[in-house]
């Protein structure tokens, strides 16, 4: 085989990698390394129409559409009896997933497009892969302008994935095109496809299948999610792996390198077991973590719970050992909506991850829409669905947003309150900057909440924690006086950091400005710590500066106790919290929070992580 390049643009970087031709890589998706014999699908699962002019009336197509829509609904209500073996973690990634693909083959965009061109004369193959291919490109093209590695980011491309996949299952269902089964997949085998599919993926029985490696995808599809819940050795986007490849060659994948190695030499074999076992020990070891709690070896308790944006990603939080959830996003529900969601809609998704957590928090975090977000619902309501607002950052966002529109935070709270009878939850406002702000949501949240009490409707205990979040220099630097009027601080490390240095991550000219450890930031995060501690409010970090384990020792020294970072990171922060020493991190942040150079505080933080 020849070099590869990763699919994130990066060339590899050793000589050895560009030269051996029985080495490929691709993108790391499920941790753990195995061998075995190649397993081939070679099937293709989007099959592209033949023909496009329609040879039957309009009315004997759109009826053909219509039995092909009933056949992928049947097929799915069949696929969620199928998964009721599997793990509950992995019903709950998968779940989710299967309730969207069931809406879209309801009354939808996606069916008025299809039988627009039905009525145009395709056939109706042809209408649904212009459609789907439509509504997939436009998504796609809403990445243009995004930062690559963002959450919105990754939600658009999930979206375009779920469309491209309904439109694949609708077109095989048109041509009775049967699905190539896994389950007669020799157990101990490697399965190698140009993709998978997350409804296939949820399919593959970890006992029997060693690892699994695709062509296409990445890192933040539900297929990747769910390789990832179930504990499966994965790599996706191995370019060409299936060139020259036959089934029952022996392979050895790395999913934490992201390698595949064809038909290894001897040595090598070797070396693979050596690090089968390791990373079994080492499961082992992370299995325990999971369980200990993350108190500091001073003794102190420090809280860390994970991020989400996805009822998929709940297995992932489960595996982390996240003490709960310190914010739960709900943009996913209105992004891309051409309607507003419902509040029964709402609940039925806030309990499921409510009911998930058990005792565990969950922090849900009310609609933080800006124009830069794509949903049509929104855009129409807003008036602003021709012409985009020139500045999104600083325009109608985030809480401003919702008190122009009340009724979408009533909606919203009131979900959320029905949701808390399920188990512990807290509230939080995004965007704000000034006390008035907090003040006016606050009395729609307790109008919500005594028009719930008044109905009888079961909504918990007691009225939930209503928080704000930190974003901008504004709000930080008058941390206390909107702490009187919030019962918990967040900050949000990430446009906190965008704002005060006033540069975009997304822009290759001033990304390397967007630095969290710009002394301005910290002072203002140390401010807004201070601020909560004064007027007796829990203050937590949930921007990217709480996954990174070399920043924890500097947020514990500036006396933050609690962090909400993204699942994957949990343990080694807990590695780090149970290793460390108050006093030691309280020095750190008085060194740091003296300095005034950039380079220096990294060293400083370098320098400590290594001691």
């Amino acid at each position: 085989m020849i070099e590869r390049t990763r699919t994130d643009g990066r060339q590899h970087s050793t000589t050895e990698e560009a030269t051996d031709p029985h080495l490929t890589k691709g993108q790391p998706i499920g941790p753990g390394v195995a061998i075995g014999p190649a397993y081939i699908v070679r099937d293709d699962p989007s099959p592209e129409p033949e023909i496009l002019r329609s040879e039957h009336t309009p009315a004997q197509e759109a009826e053909r559409f219509t039995e092909a829509v009933n056949r992928s609904i049947g097929q799915l209500v069949t696929l969620r009896r199928r998964i009721e073996r599997l793990p509950e973690e992995s019903q709950v990634e998968i779940g989710p997933l299967l309730e969207v693909y069931r809406r879209m083959l309801g009354p939808s965009r996606l069916q008025r497009e299809v039988m627009r061109h039905i009525e145009d004369g395709l056939t109706a193959e042809a209408a649904v892969h212009i459609s789907t291919d439509a509504l997939r490109e436009q998504m796609l093209a809403m990445l243009e302008g995004q930062e690559s590695g963002t959450d919105e980011a990754a939600a658009l491309r999930r979206r375009a994935d779920e469309i491209r996949e309904i439109g694949r299952r609708l077109i095989r269902n048109l041509l009775r095109r049967a699905y190539v089964s896994l389950s007669k997949v020799p157990a101990g085998s490697i399965l190698i496809s140009r993709t998978l599919q997350p409804a296939d993926a949820a399919l593959i029985d970890p006992s029997r299948i060693a690892a699994v490696v695709t062509e296409d995808g990445g890192t933040t599809g539900h297929s990747a999610i769910m390789l990832r819940a179930l504990g499966i050795p994965s790599v996706m986007g191995a370019e060409d792996i299936l060139d020259g490849l036959e089934t029952g060659a022996t392979l050895v994948v790395d999913g934490n390198e992201g390698t595949v190695r064809i038909m290894p030499t001897p040595t090598e074999l070797r070396r693979a077991r050596r690090q089968v076992t390791a990373y079994a020990r080492k499961r082992q070891e992370l299995g325990r973590l999971r369980r200990l709690t993350s108190r500091m070896a001073s003794g102190e308790k420090i809280s860390l719970q994970a991020n989400m944006e996805l009822p998929a990603e709940l297995p992932l939080v489960a595996q982390s050992g996240a003490a709960g959830i310190g914010l739960l996003r709900t943009e996913f529900l209105f992004l891309n909506a051409e309607t507003l969601p419902d509040e029964d809609t709402q609940f039925d998704i806030y309990a499921s991850v409510v009911s998930a957590m058990g005792a565990d928090p969950t922090t849900i975090r009310v609609l933080d829409w800006g124009g830069e977000k794509p949903s049509e619902a929104l855009a129409r309501m807003n008036g602003n669905g021709e012409e985009p607002e020139e500045n999104p950052a600083l325009g109608l966002r985030g809480l401003r947003l919702l008190l122009e529109h009340p009724h979408l935070l009533e909606t919203q709270f009131s979900a959320i309150l029905r949701a808390a009878a399920k188990g512990p939850v807290r509230v939080l406002l995004p965007m704000v900057t000034v006390a008035s702000e907090v003040i006016a949501a606050r009395e729609i949240y307790e109008r919500v909440a005594r028009r719930l009490k008044r109905k009888g409707v079961e909504t918990g205990d007691a009225l939930p924690p209503l928080g704000i979040m930190i974003e901008t220099p504004a709000a930080a630097l008058t941390a206390g006086a909107l702490a009187q009027h919030a019962d918990f601080l967040a900050l949000g490390t990430n446009d906190l950091t965008m704002y005060t240095t006033a540069a975009d991550r997304s822009s290759a000219e001033v990304a390397a400005l967007c630095d969290p450890l710009h002394p301005a930031v910290l002072r203002m995060m140390a401010e807004t710590i201070t601020a909560g501690l004064v007027e007796r409010r829990p203050v937590s970090i949930c921007g990217e500066m709480a996954g990174d384990p070399k920043m924890t020792p500097l947020l514990i020294g500036m006396g933050c106790r609690a962090f909400s970072m993204t699942p994957s990171a949990v343990p080694r922060v807990k590695q780090v919290v149970r290793a460390m020493r108050h006093e030691d991190c309280r020095q750190l942040a008085r060194r740091v929070l003296a300095e005034t150079d950039v380079g220096v505080i990294r060293e400083m933080l370098e320098e400590f992580s290594e001691k």
